[in-house]
Order: structure tokens, then sequence, then C-alpha cells
């Protein structure tokens, strides 16, 4: 494995961004539809989603086959990475700590996540289209709200800070401007993304995501 590792690592760096990244902007997007129009436009939404052709493959080889590369790899790295406080910072070396806390807090979290949502659905336990008022459910129990919040800052920490990383592996950035640089954006979209996600969560809070009517409307749909 350490002759290939050069390879390893970057397509693990790779799958960081396509598509793992894009799945974490594209869930943002989705859910922040129940904070944008509510509990009709969420499951719209969703509908859209699950109605794309071949999505049972789009999904498994798109979403979950590349996040279980990058987050098992991830973990190898994770324990095998040290600190190097002669060559960088104080603050890259938090950056550092935390990108490797932040990618096992959000590999627990997405495979939380998933069994309890999408393989539900699967096994025929629940519907895309109740997954408002099971949303619902969650964020209405203060413990439940608490692990998400954790679990969305992670992976929003996580995605943010790898791009940061990307850029500099990938011989994007290469000076300390514009590395400098490039953290002040990938701060801010952190910032702007944890907000979305934090509103969502707020909103499905609202009682208008318990009105099954909501759902048969979309049944018939």
């Amino acid at each position: 494995m350490t002759g290939n590792s050069y390879y390893y690592r970057k397509l693990h760096s790779l799958l960081g961004v396509i598509p793992v990244g894009f799945f974490l902007v594209e869930h943002l997007l989705t859910n922040y539809e129940a904070f944008n129009g509510g509990h009709k436009a969420f499951i719209e939404q969703v509908q859209w989603l699950n109605s794309l052709p071949l999505v049972f493959f789009l999904e498994l080889f798109g979403i979950w086959l590349p996040i279980l590369y990058h987050g098992v790899y991830g973990l190898y790295v994770a324990f095998q990475s040290r600190n190097n406080v002669n060559r960088y910072g104080y603050f890259r070396n938090l950056m550092f700590t935390l990108q490797r806390v932040t990618g096992v807090v959000t590999l627990i979290f997405i495979a939380w996540h998933f069994f309890t949502t999408r393989f539900q659905v699967t096994l025929g336990n629940q519907t895309h289209e109740g997954l408002g008022v099971l949303m619902h459910e969650v964020f209405t129990t203060p413990a439940y709200f608490i692990l998400y919040l954790i679990g969305v800052l992670a992976a929003t920490f996580h995605f943010s800070n790898g791009m940061w990383s990307f850029l500099v592996s990938w011989g994007i950035t290469i000076g300390p401007r514009a590395q400098r640089v490039s953290s002040i954006i990938w701060m801010g979209v952190f910032v702007i993304m944890s907000v979305m996600f934090v509103l969502t969560m707020v909103a499905f809070t609202d009682a208008s995501f318990q009105d099954t009517s909501v759902l048969d409307m979309a049944s018939k749909h």
C-alpha cells in the first residue's frame, strides 16, 4: 500500500470534492427548502430527486461508494498522520487536527443519518414523503437536535477546510497569500453553510411538518 499511497491519497482528496462535497451541498439545498418553502416545498424537492433516472445507481456509485472509500481511507490517514509544528504554524496544525476529528464525527453521523432515513425507505419502513414528519420528530427532541447540530457542523467544517487542503495539494493555491485568501473564503463558506443548515433544522420543528394532509397531496401528485 505504501508504494501507491500517493494515488490513494489523491483519489481520497478528489472524492472529498467530487462527488462527496457535491452531495453535501445538494443535501443542504434540498433540506433548505424546508426553511425556504415549508413542508410542501421540501416534499416536492425530495420527489424530484427521487424521480431522476436510475436514481439507485446514481446514489450507489455517485454517493455511497465514494463516501465509503473517502471515509474508510480517511480513518486510515487520520490515525497515521501527525502534526508538523516545524513546517506549519499553530493555526494550520489546529485545522489539521480538527480536520481529522471532524472526519471521524462526520463518518459516524452520515452512517447514522443514512440508517435512520434512506435505508429505512429502502426497507419499506419509511416513505420519501414521510421524511419531513420524521425530521420534525427528530428536531423537536432536544438530545437529537444537539447530536444533529454536532454532526452538521462537523460535516460542514470538514468539507470547507477540506476544500482548502484540496486546493493546496492539487497545486491550485501555491503561495502563502493565495492560501490565506483561500482560508478566509472557505471559512466564510463554512459559516454560510452552517447558518443555512441550522435554519433548516429549526424550520423542521414547525408544527406544519406534522400535517399529514400534505403527504396525501404529495402521494396523489
